[in-house]
Order: C-alpha cells, then structure tokens, then sequence
C-alpha cells in the first residue's frame, strides 16, 4: 500500500493549492467588481472588531480607575461608553449580516451562472466521457460546500482574523513579556491542524468522488427501473447499493475524524498555553509587576484571542471541503469546448444549391478513423439516406455535418461555404433534427414543441403540429396544447413523442430535415405513417435520413452505403440492387419478413435459406420449419438473455436493434458485436445443450422470431446434413468468442 503524504500525492497538493486558491480569487474578484459593498462590509467588521476589543480592554480602567479607586463618575463614563459602543456595535453588525447576505448570494449566483453557461457551450465529446449524475453532482454537493464555506467565512474567518491581529496588538501593549507568551498559541494552535489538513483534504476530495459515483448509481436505478422490476434484480441492485453506500460511509468517517482531530489538537494547545499565561500573570501580579487591572484586561484579552483563533481553526476544515468542490467546479470550467466559431464568424447564408463533403476525415478517438476520405454531394431539395453496417460511419456523417464534433481534415460546405468559417447557430438555423430518442421536457405539449422556435406563436406551433399530423390527437386530450408530457414524455407513447420532435422540428423552418433513425425504436404500422408523415414534410426541403430499414428508402433520390468509415456505394435503390454489392447485401438480409397488422411476425422460407446452417433443407423442410418459429417482442434496454443463462432458443431479429456483450477476465464486460433487421443469434447454446456464451441486449423495441430447442433437436433427427452444417457454425462461433475474450 502507498501510503499518502503530502510530499508524495500530487493530488493533495493541487486541491489544497488549487481549490482554496480559486476560492480566495473568486472572492477577492468580487470584492473587486463590488467595491463599494466591500468597503462598508468592511467597515462593519472594524466596528465589531473594535468593540469586542473594547470589552476586554475595560476591564483594566474599570479596575484601575474607577473599582479600586472608588472614582464613581470614571466607573459611569467608562460603561456609558460601552453601553453607546454596544448600540453602534450593534448596528453595524445587522447592516454587516444584510451586505454580506446580499454579497454571498450574489457570488454563488454568479458562480451558478458560469457553470450553466459553460455547460452549454460544451461540444458533444465532453457529454459523451461524462456521467450525468457527476455534472449534477458539481451544481449540487460540490457547490453546496463552497457556499457554505462562503456563508459562513465572515463570523468563521474574516472577523476572527481581525480580532486576532487586533488582539495581539493590544496584549503587547498591556505586557510585552505576557504578550511573547501568548503568542505560543499561534503554533500550538496551528501544528497539529497542519500535519493532518492534508490527509483531510484528500479524504474530502475522496468523499466528493464517492458521493457523485453514489449519485450516479441512485440515477441509473431511476432510468431503469423497468428492467430491474422485470428481471427481478432488486436484492442485486440492493447489494450493490449497500457496497458503495459502505465505501461512502468509510470516506465520510475519516473526513469526520481528520476534521474533528484538526479542531481537537488546535483545542488542546491553546488550553496549555492559557494555563501558562494564567500561571505566569498571576505570578507577576503576585509580586506587583503587573496592575490586577491588567491582569483582568490581559487575560480577558487572550480568551478573546484564543476564542479566535479556535474560530478560525474551526472554519480551516469547513475551508479544506470547500477547496475540494471548487476544485471540481474548476475542472468543469477548464473545460474546452471541442467546437469553437472563428473571431466575428459570418452566418451561414441559406442553402439554396448543394451539400459537399469533401475528402472528411474524422475519428471520436485519435487512435481511429470514423470517417476516412469520405466525399460526396447532395442537391438542394433531394431525399437522400445513408445505410450501412453498425459502426459503419453512417450516424458519424450526421454529427460531422451538424458540427457537434470538427473534421480533422476535409471540408463540409454549404454552397461551397465551409461551415466552419461561420457560426454553429445559423448553421443549426437551417437544420431540423429528429433524433431515434425523442427528448422532450417535463412540461406541456405546447411548449415542447415550441423549444423548436422559442419566439415562435401559438398559431404557428400548432401549424407545425398539423404538418407533424398530431394535432388532431392533441386536441382530442382533455387539456389540449397545455396537456403536460410527464419525465421524459413519459405520458405520451413512441409514435406522439416522435411526432412531436417532428413538430418541433418543422416549427424552424429548416431547410434541410435531418432524421438519425428517426423511426426505428417505433412498431412496423406506426413507423409506416410517420414515414409518410416525413415525407409529405420534406417537400421542398433537403431530407437527410439515417437508417438500417432499407425498405423505407426505397424511394429515396440518392442512397448513400458507407463500411468503416469510407463510401463505398451511392445510387438510388434500383442501381444499388444491380450492383450486386454491400447494398445488395444488406438489402437480402432484411427481406423475407413479415410484420402483420397485430404485432405478429412470420418468416419466408426462402429467407431460411440464407442461413447458413439451413442452406442444405430443401424448399419442403424450410417451409415446415418456418411454420414453427413464434412471435416474441422485447423493449428496449432490455436483456434478451445473459451470459451463463441455459441456452434453449434460436432467435431471427425480425426488426430492432441489439448489441452483445460478453465477460473479461477481469470482470467487466466487453461489447463484440451489434445485431439489427435479419440477423440471428442463439446457435450455440440451442445445439450444444449448454450456458449461453453471451449477453444480448436490446438497443431499441425488437421483435424476434424464435425456434424452441425441442422442435428443432427433432428436426435435425431427420437431417443428418443440418446436424453437420450447424455443427460447423458452432465451432466457428466458439473459436469467435475464445479469440475476443483473449484480445
């Protein structure tokens, strides 16, 4: 075990240096900006300063001037100044509340602000490598310590300072000799604090990380808790709760001890020293060397000292936490957005005849190419699609042209504008997006809408819902328009959500419709009429679609078939089919399916055939076996099966999207492939009678088409030629996953 010093861990000292120091020029920043409130707020502590130095100080001319020599009317000057010095006090410490009340609230506001602000600017890549619960976390716990710290730093540290500096001052006037004694408080009180503010402050650094990962776990709960009901995974989830909730409790233990042992140790050297001082007084006292009117005034003084300076050691750790949070504020504002506008960039006129991607390069990682040479052109007022394998770049196309990531090489131009010479804001101008998850806002249906067009009329939002066609449906709700779509348009089903991130995008008027598998998450009969909805809103506007459903582009004016990052093929359907290439391909794999009106599917028996270990049934035995697969659905985000799960199922996706998963050696999981219309999985475990070697997990809504092992096993009885031809799929599917989990 590496054990942490401050000498050793780096980490340490950046968050001590680093957070504190950011809090100290935030504060100083502001103090700078609101000078005048700075000036009164310090004005009020120099007036309570005083007048707890005041009190003390008194004691020596009451005793000395008025009680031992029975002055009365020195006695009633001296607490007739106090009782008016009382009163000012007084005053002023109410106004002091109210400045620094106004002045804290108004930082954190500030802070709030430049947080939100710079989240929006943020680009795509930062979202992509954060957890969200983590961002929460930074507006929440981390703030939340800095404000207490900020609240609190005026009675915690600022008076306190004075009144020690202050004190000091006047014990050395009362008795230079006593004064040099006292100031041994200063490091006795300060020692032990320095040696473990350190570990403290690594362990508070620790909590915040622990609190945000806890965070994080409480927010996937929430999102799934569909899965977690219907998988029965509460007791699972519980442990794993129950585990991070015992790693917070051990980090928030040891920030309340080192806090705590910070607070103790200060508390104890200053008890020895006021016993010395108190010892040595009274001894100078003793032998007249030293007024009993000093000593009441002198050790009056030091408790007002020693009071302080606690006070300040109290507030050193409440600082320590604060430095931590704003460390992590920090890191959010150090940010760098991944897509900047060039100084005054001009807007991007309006696109009136093409397109062009020219020789665009581009990869999420350095280490890889997502796009590689890819070049082409789309006319003004076309419907073109991009298809292609998963992985293939076909989405990466939308997010370059979009500008939510920048090109490393090549050009994207608008009328032989590079997009990236003007700003992003007219470039998103002219583009309505509809994404596959349709986002929308715990508010009305109104509004959501009218997120496409903030300025926008009522009369204009419901003219984009006519042209969306779900107008009608929101007038037939009891509350129209004002009707509230609940978390994450929970209340409303796949199709309204869809057509109303349509609506919202009609709203803008663009000039290019943009749809990033806008309808695969949606059932066969309702993505039919939203396709026909799409295309009577593209009239007169530039279509770009993304989609693995070949079979709602075939009309499309050019189709655009990327693999690995490059173009390989472009042509309308008709071209693309005679090809004979990739199209051609995917195209065959997708056909033979049949999804009927009530959600049933069935499957051709020439589709079969395509399968490599049917291809040796003649047409007879592939019609009998298609006779008994059977219907299954499955939602999203869900696990068709698990790894280790016995095996007693082939599966055909007959539509959806799904991706597998399967154990490292090192515990984690690994994703080796995605699946979508036409592919198959479940060979393995169906023919071996044995655990499923995967985990397969649906993306978006599937349906399957499934054959039972039963049924099957007796089918290959009677084909000895199936049995060989499956046999060698096995092994090679075998040899497959051996070579993953290796990698």
């Amino acid at each position: 075990m590496v054990h942490e010093t401050p000498q050793a861990n780096p980490e340490v000292s950046r968050v001590r240096s680093s957070g504190i120091g950011q809090i100290l020029r935030l504060v100083l920043t502001e103090l700078k900006i609101h000078r005048g409130k700075g000036l009164l707020i310090l004005g009020g502590l120099l007036i309570e300063m005083a007048f707890s130095a005041a009190v003390p100080m008194s004691f020596k001319y009451l005793v000395d001037d008025a009680i031992l020599p029975r002055n009365e009317k020195m006695l009633v000057v001296i607490l007739t100044g106090l009782a008016a010095s009382l009163v000012v006090a007084s005053a002023a410490g109410l106004g002091l509340d109210y400045l620094y009340a106004k002045f804290s609230t108004g930082v954190l506001n500030d802070l709030r602000l430049r947080m939100f602000t710079h989240l929006q600017q943020l680009s795509a890549n930062f979202f992509a490598r954060s957890q969200a619960a983590d961002i929460i976390a930074r507006f929440s716990s981390d703030l939340s310590s800095f404000e207490n710290a900020l609240t609190s730093a005026l009675d915690g540290c600022a008076l306190p300072v004075l009144e020690i500096t202050l004190s000091a001052v006047l014990l050395f006037l009362l008795d230079w000799r006593l004064g040099l004694i006292a100031m041994l408080a200063i490091p006795a009180c300060i020692m032990g604090p320095r040696l473990i503010t350190p570990r403290a402050t690594e362990a508070g650094f620790q909590r915040k990380q622990k609190e945000s990962q806890m965070a994080g776990a409480v927010q996937e709960n929430i999102a799934g808790h569909s899965i977690i009901k219907a998988f029965s995974l509460e007791k699972s989830m519980l442990a794993r709760f129950t585990e991070r909730l015992s790693l917070q409790a051990a980090a928030c233990l040891r920030v309340s001890f080192l806090s705590s042992l910070i607070e103790r140790t200060a508390y104890i050297g200053t008890l020895v020293v006021q016993v010395l001082v108190l010892g040595v007084g009274g001894y100078m006292a003793f032998h007249g060397k030293l007024s009993i009117g000093s000593l009441a005034a002198f050790q009056a003084l030091f408790v007002n000292f020693i009071d302080s300076l606690a006070t300040a050691t109290h507030y050193y750790p409440t600082l320590v936490q604060a430095g931590a949070g704003m460390q992590r504020i920090q890191d959010l504002l150090d940010e760098n957005p991944g897509v900047l506008d060039p100084p005054d960039a001009p807007p991007l006129p309006r696109l009136s005849r093409e397109i062009r991607f020219g020789g665009v390069k581009f990869g999420y990682t350095p280490a890889q190419l997502n796009l590689d040479d890819v070049s082409f052109s789309i006319n003004a007022g076309d419907s073109v699609a991009f298809v292609g394998p998963s992985g293939s770049g076909k989405s990466t196309v939308l997010t370059v042209l979009t500008r939510f990531y920048e090109t490393a090489a090549g050009k994207v131009e608008f009328d032989g504008h590079n997009v990236r010479a003007a700003t992003q804001e007219s470039l998103r101008g002219q583009l309505g997006i509809v994404f596959q998850e349709s986002i929308l806002f715990n508010t009305t249906i109104r509004e959501n809408i009218r997120i496409g067009k903030p300025t926008a009329t009522d009369a204009e939002v419901e003219a984009a819902a006519r042209a969306a066609e779900i107008h009608d449906l929101v007038m037939a709700m009891p509350e129209g328009y004002e009707t509230s779509v609940g978390e994450r348009g929970g209340r409303l089903s796949g199709g309204q959500r869809q057509r109303i991130a349509i609506a919202r995008a009609l709203l803008r008027d663009p000039r290019v419709l943009v749809l990033d598998e806008a309808t695969s998450a949606l059932d066969a009969a309702t993505e039919a009429s939203i396709n026909q909805t799409l295309e009577r809103a593209a009239a007169g506007r530039t279509m770009i679609s993304v989609t693995h459903r070949l079979a709602s582009i075939v009309g499309m004016d050019r189709i655009f078939v990327m693999d690995r990052g490059h173009l390989v093929e472009q042509g309308r359907h008709e071209e693309l089919i005679t090809m004979g290439g990739l199209y051609t391909t995917l195209w065959e794999k997708q056909q033979g399916f049949v999804i009927e009106d009530g959600g049933g599917a069935r499957v051709e028996a020439a589709r079969l055939h395509s399968i490599p270990m049917l291809q040796t049934l003649d047409t007879a035995a592939l019609e009998a076996l298609a006779e008994i697969f059977i219907t299954e659905r499955c939602p999203a985000d869900r696990d068709v099966f698990r790894e280790g799960d016995p095996g007693d199922k082939f599966y055909l996706v007959a539509r959806g999207k799904l991706t597998v998963w399967v154990k490292t050696h090192d515990g984690g999981q690994k994703q080796i492939r995605t699946m979508d219309d036409g592919d198959h999985f479940g060979e393995i475990a169906l023919m071996e009678d044995t655990t499923r070697t995967a985990t397969v997990r649906t993306s978006t809504s599937c349906v399957f088409l499934t054959l039972a092992r039963d049924p099957f096993l007796r089918l290959l009885e009677r084909e000895p030629g199936l049995r060989k031809a499956f046999e060698k799929v096995v092994a090679e599917r075998l040899k497959a996953s051996s070579t993953v989990l290796r990698s």
